[in-house]
């Protein structure tokens, strides 16, 4: 798959500052990269907290597993969401990520997007912090499913989805559908049991040994990046905190603030695609 190259100049006087002093730091150095959503941006998948994202409340695990009428309005909104993500395609910032990570600068990709873009870009080792959409779980016989069978079984029980325009897609995957009354719910072919998608919803916690392999890319770095994140979610702090412990340089990219700005040796206030670009075209060469 071929890298559009983004031009350096693209980035304001300011962050081409910031993008110096961060080589600065990087070079030599085995470096943890943890991503947020703001990286797939560029591949048309919506920002949870970006500059002009929606205000909005996502369904908990709570409510999933309590109400079935939960589930369908999850399930109808999932399954439009599904189309939109499996047709998104990496952009140049995952496609530098699978570059650095070949020319081994960096370790592995630790990510709590859900949308599989780094593992199409080619990166190796990525740790889906909050699980992948493109897998599905029962909750009572732990069976898995590939995502794209349990769409065919959604198409061929709710034919009448396919001409539901969804209002939005969110980063997670779901959609916001105005009528879900009629959905027929998938379940288990195994045991009959409540199929969820596999990712973290809100009010679950990251599975330890997902944490655990994260944690370990962190702690045999010798420098951390955080791209297209704004850290509110505690799994990413956790791991920041992991490196400010260690006393290793933390560069953040991210458009507007983050809660590691205060901690960063240097934040890049600019996009992640030519970002990541123009480190991959400086530290790999």
């Amino acid at each position: 798959m071929s890298m559009a190259t983004v031009p350096t100049n693209a980035l304001s006087a300011e962050a081409a500052i910031q993008f110096d002093r961060a080589l600065e730091l990087l070079e030599g150095r085995e470096i943890a990269v943890l991503t947020g959503a703001g990286v797939s941006t560029d591949s048309g998948i919506p920002d949870y907290r970006g500059e002009g994202a929606p205000v909005r409340s996502p369904m908990t695990f709570q409510q999933f597993i309590a109400d079935a009428q939960y589930r369908k309005r999850y399930w109808a909104g999932s399954h439009l969401g599904w189309s939109h993500f499996d047709a998104a395609r990496p952009n140049a910032g995952h496609l530098a990520l699978a570059q650095l990570e070949q020319s081994g600068i960096i370790n592995g990709v630790v990510t709590q997007n859900v949308d599989g873009l780094h593992l199409r870009a080619g990166s190796q080792r990525v740790v889906d912090l909050h699980g992948t959409m493109d897998k599905v779980r029962c909750l009572r016989c732990g069976q898995a499913f590939a995502r794209a069978d349990i769409a065919a079984r959604i198409d061929a029980a709710n034919p009448w989805l396919e001409t539901t325009d969804p209002a939005a897609i969110n980063p997670d995957g779901d959609a916001n559908v105005a009528s879900f009354d009629e959905f027929i719910t998938p379940d288990c072919t195994v045991c009959g049991g409540v199929l969820k998608p596999d990712i973290v919803f809100f009010g679950e916690f990251v599975p330890t040994e997902k944490f655990s392999e994260a944690a370990a890319l962190v702690k045999k770095s010798g420098a951390m990046i955080v791209a297209g994140s704004s850290l509110v979610v505690n799994s990413g702090i956790r791991l920041i905190d992991q490196a400010t412990r260690r006393r290793i340089p933390l560069i953040v990219i991210n458009r507007g603030e983050t809660k590691g700005d205060t901690r960063a040796a240097v934040k890049i206030d600019a996009g992640t695609s030519e970002v990541l670009v123009a480190l991959m075209e400086r530290l790999a060469r």
